[in-house]
């Protein structure tokens, strides 16, 4: 059972920057977390079309985001399913989709990820994206759970909507393109910086994001001054 106060909280902050200049490659990232926290999972990820392909964009968790490649690579899982089909996909015993995932499933097994769902980003009724869940345990995800991600990934969905408004010239296709680009470069950075200074890719990534939001400066582009100009927050 997610946490009702923890959801409202996570809206109401969520809402408050959409008024706001914000960071789209750290805002997903932001929303990846928060879904981790109020439901309890051991990560989370997110997912975006790039032309009838579904490429990773962000993730909580170094087995999450291992995943979140693979299911890249393979195009097979629930995020694919659940953003083309328009509907959530959760699967309570990652067992029972061996046949339906191959292996995507069983890689998650030997994870250590028992559970999964995804939870579809959807535009005037076309697929953008998906948010995806993970937990340890087998896991009957509940009509609740399902409920409060669909808000969080309806409200990922207004932050891009609403960065192509707010840059006239910029369509949403081209939005999307651009965090998928962002990825790439954020996990170069991560990679870079973690053999740099002997340190894991998660700890890497929240320097980079400290450092981005201490000086104000988009992710994207503290992670290009990482792997281009030798940048080591």
């Amino acid at each position: 059972m997610y946490d009702q106060l923890d959801l409202l909280r996570t809206l109401s902050a969520f809402t408050g920057d959409l008024v706001s200049d914000y960071d789209m490659e750290d805002m997903l990232e932001r929303l990846a977390e928060r879904v981790t926290a109020v439901l309890g999972l051991a990560g989370s990820g997110v997912s975006l079309d790039d032309d009838g392909r579904l490429e990773f964009v962000s993730a909580v968790a170094g087995p999450v985001a291992q995943l979140e490649r693979l299911q890249e690579t393979l195009q097979r899982g629930p995020c694919v399913d659940s953003c083309y089909s328009g509907l959530p996909v959760a699967v309570g015993d990652v067992r029972e989709a061996e046949d339906r995932w191959g292996d995507y499933a069983q890689v998650a097994l030997g994870l250590g990820i028992n559970a999964v769902a995804g939870i579809p980003m959807t535009l005037k009724g076309k697929g953008i994206g998906a948010l995806n869940l993970y937990a340890t345990e087998v896991r009957e995800w509940s009509a609740e759970d399902v409920a409060a991600a669909q808000a969080l990934a309806d409200m990922a969905t207004a932050y891009l909507a609403n960065a192509s408004r707010l840059q006239h010239q910029v369509d949403l296709s081209e939005q999307l393109a651009r965090a998928l680009s962002s990825r790439v470069v954020v996990e170069q950075a991560k990679g870079v910086l973690a053999e740099a200074a002997g340190i894991g890719v998660d700890e890497a990534f929240q320097r980079i994001r400290a450092w981005a939001r201490n000086h104000n400066t988009p992710l994207h582009t503290v992670a290009t001054r990482v792997v281009e100009e030798g940048l080591r927050p």
